[in-house]
């Protein structure tokens, strides 16, 4: 709350009123041994101005740094209308539209979000937002495991491009409930699926294909696909809903599609935010619906022939026996997901286009101007969206380091992730940098890979 309208003397008569002589006999529940004086290392409480400016001290010891790390989130532009619009009261405190007759523009929000997510990934259906693309590869294991009971192997295979992170999470939430996560191996060249190494006798309840990759490559997605599915897997597709404005969608993947769409809707109208919120997305084919986690709301007509909007399928723990519930653990990320509908709706397909046109645009201008410097080099052959992996001469660290100094954060040091690959290096470039700064960054490059400093050991 930014503005606490209460005086003294306005407390004291709300305390005189219900008959509490004061603020600590309100909270005389709490024992004794639990409340403190102070807290160690904290200051004196400061008044509205001298905090004001203190954040602005803090703030600018951050400096107004040029963003170029990617790896699952994406700085873009966001319209100013699109968070204005997204905290007005109506939207910013509304949460879980229970009755419908009160909750008509929430649930038309989300009707209008489902079917813009499903137009972007080719399949039927939309849930109403998970937690975050992490967890949304989690849920759509457990989905995979209910829907394919042919499949008793509860083996879930992992093409080689899938975010480690995701993966983490992955096992962390299902690999509980018996299922395994494998990984497929990985081809040095092109950073994608080695299918001379696929076992033909393999009988994978899923199959997870994430395109672009983790590492930008791009992934032979129609022969995954259709492989997975000779072997009667799943296919569950992991992908950036700002790469399918150029992207085939997961529907047109293989002769048949992929069954369940994934991943994290941060690029759309949701800013980095030290880290969050964000929110997941998960789209099907009709035939999986009923296995969906979460909510679905749908649009009908009333009594007079109006539109109006209802949950139809609310497969989640508060609505049926928990032990039938499809997840325990999934829920709409509301106030995400409406920021990312204004920003759809403000774009239109075209705009949504033209951000992933001039981002790949960009990313190709940056990777052609690094590796023509002498230690950098690509990783893997092949086409990429807007990030790539590159190899320096030398550790990765002092690196990113001496470029920081120089207000750059240039990528991601790939090492934690990916050990396999030495002195990697992940780039990515949005629609945001202009040729000048990713200029700048090339000749910031330049000169820090010329000195014996930045070299580490």
């Amino acid at each position: 709350m930014p503005f606490i309208p209460h005086t003294r003397k306005d407390t004291e008569e709300m305390l005189a009123a219900i008959g509490v002589p004061d603020l600590d006999t309100l909270f005389d529940e709490i024992p004794p041994e639990l409340i403190i004086d102070s807290i160690e290392g904290v200051p004196e409480a400061l008044s509205e101005m001298q905090i004001t400016r203190l954040m602005h001290k803090r703030a600018a010891i951050d400096g107004t740094p040029s963003c170029f790390i990617g790896a699952g989130a994406y700085e873009h532009h966001i319209p100013t209308v699109v968070w204005d619009i997204a905290t007005r009261g109506e939207f910013y405190s509304a949460y879980t539209p229970y009755q419908a007759e009160a909750s008509q523009g929430t649930l038309q929000t989300i009707y209008e979000y489902q079917s813009m997510i499903t137009e972007l990934t080719g399949l039927d259906v939309s849930n109403a937002s998970l937690y975050d693309g992490a967890s949304g590869l989690a849920e759509a294991s457990l989905m995979a495991v209910r829907t394919n009971r042919a499949v008793k192997s509860r083996r879930v295979m992992l093409a080689p491009g899938v975010n480690p992170i995701y993966a983490q999470v992955a096992e962390a939430i299902a690999g509980s409930q018996a299922i395994t996560f494998e990984s497929i191996a990985m081809d040095a060249k092109t950073g994608n699926v080695d299918f001379d190494s696929l076992d033909d006798n393999a009988d994978p309840v899923a199959v997870v294909i994430q395109q672009p990759s983790f590492l930008g490559t791009l992934e032979d997605v129609d022969r995954l696909t259709n492989w997975a599915v000779e072997r009667g897997a799943i296919v569950i597709a992991i992908v950036n809903p700002m790469s399918l404005a150029l992207l085939k969608a997961p529907a047109q993947w293989g002769d048949s599609g992929a069954d369940i769409a994934c991943g994290e809707g941060q690029p759309l109208g949701v800013p980095l935010s030290s880290g969050g919120p964000y929110f997941g997305f998960m789209t099907c084919k009709q035939k999986h619906v009923r296995q969906m986690p979460g909510r679905i709301v749908g649009r009908t007509t009333d009594l007079d022939d109006k539109p109006g909007y209802a949950l139809t399928l609310q497969a989640r723990e508060q609505h049926i026996r928990r032990s039938k519930a499809t997840s325990n653990i999934c829920t709409n990320q509301g106030l995400m997901v409406t920021a990312a509908t204004i920003y759809m709706s403000l774009l239109g397909f075209d705009g949504l286009v033209k951000v992933a046109s001039q981002s790949q645009r960009n990313t190709k201008r940056l990777v052609d101007g690094l590796c023509s410097l002498d230690g950098v080099q690509r990783v893997f052959e092949g086409s990429y969206f807007h990030e790539v992996a590159l190899r320096l001469d030398r550790p990765v660290a002092p690196v990113l380091a001496a470029l920081a100094a120089n207000d750059i954060l240039g990528g991601l040091d790939l090492s934690a992730y990916t050990p396999e690959l030495e002195n990697a290096l992940l780039v990515c470039v949005t629609e945001t940098k202009t040729d000048e700064d990713i200029d700048e960054y090339i000749d910031a490059m330049r000169k820090v890979l010329a000195t014996e400093s930045a070299r580490g050991s």
